[in-house]
């Protein structure tokens, strides 16, 4: 089965404008863009056919070009991420797996992506896929610390015993009631900010309207919910590394912080 891996990127973030160009140092000084790190990412998933950089702003397609990307320029007009990978699945037809991997997820391990993809072609029931990481108590407590500071952090996820979702949320579901040491195995589960769609899906999903869901937590994987489709929600394991999205100003120091972990190990 074929695989094209679009990375949609947006400059006119309303929580950050310009997110995809911030710039993201290593420990020996190194600067590479969000863009970029996330590009790297996505070519060092096994077994990908295609990787293109989804935007429509200019600046975005010059720095992508610049460090080798392929871009595809995508409508202004596209709401989420998911509705500019359904322009780029029109654009370049005949794939039979489209993922969706984030511009802001730069600390995306590549099995993450593997694992999805193999976790689709195993469910003919599922029509898109999405990983799941379950928290340690640092992460949860990552969590916990931005909702009491009111920041929006991480997506959280529950699933039921078929693994398809039941929701998503932005505040930290399911309920726990306690803190966690930080090497603890939490109840809590990190949605990663990745898709995996069949085509036929993706392609009718930009004419669904935007349900009371998706507008109230501002979660595009929303809308297959509100509309009946199963989304399979694929474990992941970190096996050591640490993983966040970039969402707010604050999360580039804590993605730095991360980024030397990974080279110090």
């Amino acid at each position: 089965m074929s695989v094209l891996i679009a990375i949609p990127a947006r400059y006119a973030s309303t929580r950050y404008p310009g997110k995809p160009l911030v710039a993201l140092r290593d420990p020996d000084g190194t600067s590479k863009t969000l863009i970029q790190r996330s590009w790297e990412a996505a070519m060092a998933v096994r077994g990908v056919d295609r990787v293109v950089v989804a935007t429509d702003d200019e600046r975005i397609r010059v720095a992508a070009e610049a460090f080798g990307a392929e871009v595809v320029m995508t409508s202004s007009s596209c709401r989420n991420g998911t509705e500019r990978c359904a322009e780029v699945a029109r654009v370049l037809p005949g794939y039979d797996i489209v993922v969706n991997l984030q511009g802001d997820a730069p600390l995306t391990p590549a099995w993450f992506v593997e694992e999805l993809i193999a976790g689709l072609r195993a469910d003919p029931s599922a029509e898109v896929a999405t990983p799941v990481l379950r928290c340690d108590g640092r992460a949860l407590n990552g969590f916990l610390d931005d909702r009491r500071a009111g920041r929006v952090g991480g997506t959280t996820a529950v699933f039921g015993a078929t693994r398809h979702a039941l929701y998503f949320s932005k505040e930290v579901i399911p309920y726990t009631g306690r803190r966690f040491a930080d090497a603890d195995d939490t109840p809590v589960f990190h949605h990663v900010g990745v898709y995996a769609y069949r085509p036929a899906t993706l392609e009718v999903y930009p004419d669904w309207p935007v349900g009371p869901l998706e507008d109230l937590e501002g979660l595009e994987q929303l809308r297959f919910l509100e509309n009946g489709r199963r989304v399979l929600c694929v474990e992941v394991e970190a096996r050591g590394r640490q993983f966040w999205e970039l969402n707010n100003p604050e999360d580039v120091a804590r993605i730095e912080a991360m980024l030397a972990e990974m080279q110090a190990g």
